[in-house]
C-alpha cells in the first residue's frame, strides 16, 4: 500500500481536486435534481479506473526492470540532475549498481533512481 500512495500520490491529488470542481459544478442552481449524486459516481468511477490502470501499468514495469537487472541487462534510467545533457543514466550489475528497495543505488552516483522511472534497454 505504501508504493501506491508513493507511486500515485501526485495523481490522488489531481483525482480530489476533480472531485472538488466535479461538487462545484454539480451543485449549481442550473444543474438538474440529481446531478451531484450521478456526477460524484461517474467522475470517481472513470478516475479510480485510470489511477488503477496506471498503478498496475507502473508495477509491471517495475518488475520488469528487477527482473532485466537481475539478468544483468542494461536498465535506462532518467535522470533528472541535467535537463539538457545525459538525460539518462545506464545501470548495469556489473557497474557496481545494486537494488536498494525499489531504488537502484551506486556508490559512484550521487543519488539513487527509483525503478518505476527506468526502462529496459
Amino acid at each position: 500500500m505504501k508504493s501506491f500512495f508513493i507511486l500515485e500520490g501526485g495523481y490522488l491529488v489531481i483525482a480530489f481536486i476533480i472531485l472538488l470542481i466535479t461538487i462545484f459544478v454539480s451543485t449549481r442552481p442550473f444543474m438538474a435534481k440529481g446531478s451531484l449524486k450521478k456526477g460524484l459516481i461517474s467522475v470517481t468511477i472513470v478516475l479510480s479506473f485510470f489511477i488503477g490502470l496506471h498503478f498496475w501499468v507502473t508495477t509491471n514495469r517495475m518488475n520488469e526492470v528487477r527482473g532485466a537487472f537481475n539478468n544483468n541487462k542494461d536498465i535506462l534510467c532518467e535522470s533528472r540532475m541535467q535537463r539538457k545533457v545525459a538525460q539518462t543514466v545506464t545501470v548495469n550489475k556489473s557497474n557496481e549498481w545494486y537494488m536498494n528497495g525499489d531504488n537502484f543505488a551506486s556508490p559512484h552516483y550521487n543519488r539513487e533512481f527509483h525503478s518505476a522511472r527506468c526502462i529496459v534497454r
